[in-house]
């Protein structure tokens, strides 16, 4: 089993120990809530507690194979965009994972994106809620207002 169907075996399984030896230490991963990308493996393999958590009857429902340019270096990279769907606080997401490979088979760069607009909000307030819960983000300090 190559280092592509461990990871969607690991997702679909919730396996969050079996994903560490599957991501480089300076793994990237680039949200659809965040401009910045998460970087290194502890803060990506943070991330995905929060989302094996998160989702809600996630299951791939396709599968892509290819090459293309990394976010980091624009550099050409085996790639794959594994389709997915789920339900996070009952909105029904449709998405993608864009995945890069490094030359060793682990995973360099991954990004998602979800739709619809809705379902995009829905997963950045539950991944805030949960970054924060795990102590990987603060909490957000709430809006003053002035009568």
């Amino acid at each position: 089993m190559n280092a592509a169907d461990r990871f969607r075996a690991a997702v679909e399984s919730r396996d969050l120990g079996a994903l560490e030896d599957l991501f480089t230490e300076d793994v990237r991963l680039y949200s659809p809530v965040k401009f910045t990308p998460f970087e290194g493996r502890p803060m990506v393999l943070g991330l995905f507690g929060v989302l094996l958590r998160t989702f809600e009857d996630f299951r791939y429902v396709g599968r892509y194979e290819g090459s293309a340019e990394t976010s980091a270096d624009g550099a050409v990279a085996p790639s794959e965009i594994l389709l997915f769907r789920a339900t996070v606080n009952g909105k029904a997401i449709h998405g993608i994972d864009l995945v890069h490979y490094a030359e060793d088979g682990r995973i360099k760069e991954f990004t998602v994106m979800v739709r619809p607009q809705s379902a995009v909000h829905a997963l950045g307030e539950a991944v805030l809620a949960g970054l924060v819960a795990d102590g990987l983000a603060p909490a957000p300090v709430p809006a003053t207002s002035t009568p």
